[in-house]
């Protein structure tokens, strides 16, 4: 079945998109032309396949910190309201293209204040942009291989930063405008979730969802304070809960490959530590991004990504892109990845399109809607 999987098949079935940010899917071309009518002159290239090059190079470093560093360029040249909607537009487009039907991007409104806007003008101009594209998709101005999309809204709060609280009320202000959730992001390591905890009270106050970035590039530690602390409801990558699982007394992460493949025939051999039980028995939505972790030292290989054996011992896995640009990479990208390197099918993919539906940020009726609707359907044809 795996072979019969080409690109163009993959592409055109519909996917679900959790984890996505903004400043890390723009199109190089346009970074390039928001650079020159700006005049930010600290690109590191002049052309577009330079540009490109140098993005993917720079992340693909091995280290969380040194990937992180590439933003300064996209956030750079996003600090206009025409900015920001352009780019929003154009993530639309070119997840439409590549087969999403739903998706929650997010970024962090106070990174995008330097030309003179405002926390909520900074909303509003990324709000716009992506109703534009939707437009454009449903209008059928542009390619929808999956069908028309709908696009929702995370704002993001910097870890290392103090203004948690702050876009913790931001994001209740717009949620009636298809703002669907909060995020803390950035260096993990040394900035832990509960540094935030006024921004997580007052959202579970408020009703408001939120997801965490936690178990990327910092351990069990960082998963346990986001989940039992902070009360995050799905975690960002979460690829370090593997740190919590053991096969014949022995740590799953000394031998990923032999895990995987003793999971396919006997995944009752494995035992859980008490938090990886409780995020597997919970049902906590593990945001997984296979390329960005190779990239940032957080998994080995595609071949043996985590990504696989929390799927096979059954933990709602689901699959993401993190930084399109960054990471050159595309949802049809990272699924024929799985397909080459770990021989998933149809029914793989499936099962983690459904899980992310499941795990959206979105009322459930229209979850319901989109998984018997529009995901079943396709998959099942």
């Amino acid at each position: 079945m795996s072979e019969a999987l080409t690109p163009e098949r993959i592409r055109a079935l519909p996917k679900v998109l959790l984890h996505d940010h903004l400043d890390g899917g723009v199109r190089p071309a346009t970074v390039l032309e928001l650079a020159r009518e700006q005049g930010y002159a600290a690109l590191p290239a002049d052309d577009v396949e330079s540009l490109s090059t140098w993005f993917a190079q720079a992340a693909d470093s091995g280290s969380l910190v040194r990937y992180l560093e590439t933003f300064a360029h996209t956030v750079g040249v996003m600090q206009t309201a025409d900015a920001l909607a352009r780019t929003a537009r154009e993530c639309v487009l070119d997840l439409a293209a590549d087969g999403v039907v739903y998706a929650e991007v997010r970024y962090a409104p106070e990174q995008h204040l330097e030309g003179g806007l405002g926390l909520d003008e900074v909303v509003e101009a990324v709000n716009t942009g992506f109703r534009e594209g939707e437009e454009i998709v449903a209008a059928g101005e542009s390619a929808a291989p999956a069908g028309p999309i709908r696009m929702r809204a995370m704002l993001t709060a910097m870890r290392h930063a103090a203004r948690s609280r702050e876009i913790a009320e931001l994001m209740v202000r717009h949620r009636s405008e298809e703002v669907c959730g909060f995020d803390i992001a950035g260096a993990e390591d040394g900035f832990p979730p509960t540094r935030h905890l006024g921004a997580f009270e007052f959202l579970r106050q408020e009703n408001a969802h939120f997801t965490i970035h936690a178990g990327e590039a910092f351990g069990l530690p960082s998963i346990w304070e986001a989940i039992q602390w902070c009360g995050a409801e799905r975690l960002g990558h979460g690829i370090r809960i593997i740190d919590d699982i053991t096969l014949d007394g022995v740590p799953v992460a000394r031998d990923m490959a032999g895990a995987i493949a003793r999971a396919a025939q006997d995944p009752a051999a494995f035992e859980l530590g008490g938090l990886a039980a409780y995020v597997r028995d919970r049902r906590i939505p593990l945001e997984m991004c296979p390329s960005s972790n190779v990239q940032t030292g957080a998994a080995p290989s595609i071949a043996e990504h985590a990504i696989r054996l929390l799927d096979a011992l059954r933990f709602r896995v689901t699959l993401n892109t993190d930084n399109r640009l960054m990471s050159a990479t595309t949802m049809t990208r990272e699924a024929q990845l799985l397909v080459d390197h770990a021989g998933w099918g149809l029914t793989e993919l499936r099962r983690l399109g459904v899980n992310a539906m499941k795990s959206a940020f979105l009322p459930f009726d229209e979850r319901l809607a989109l998984i018997e609707d529009v995901l079943k359907p396709a998959y099942d044809a």
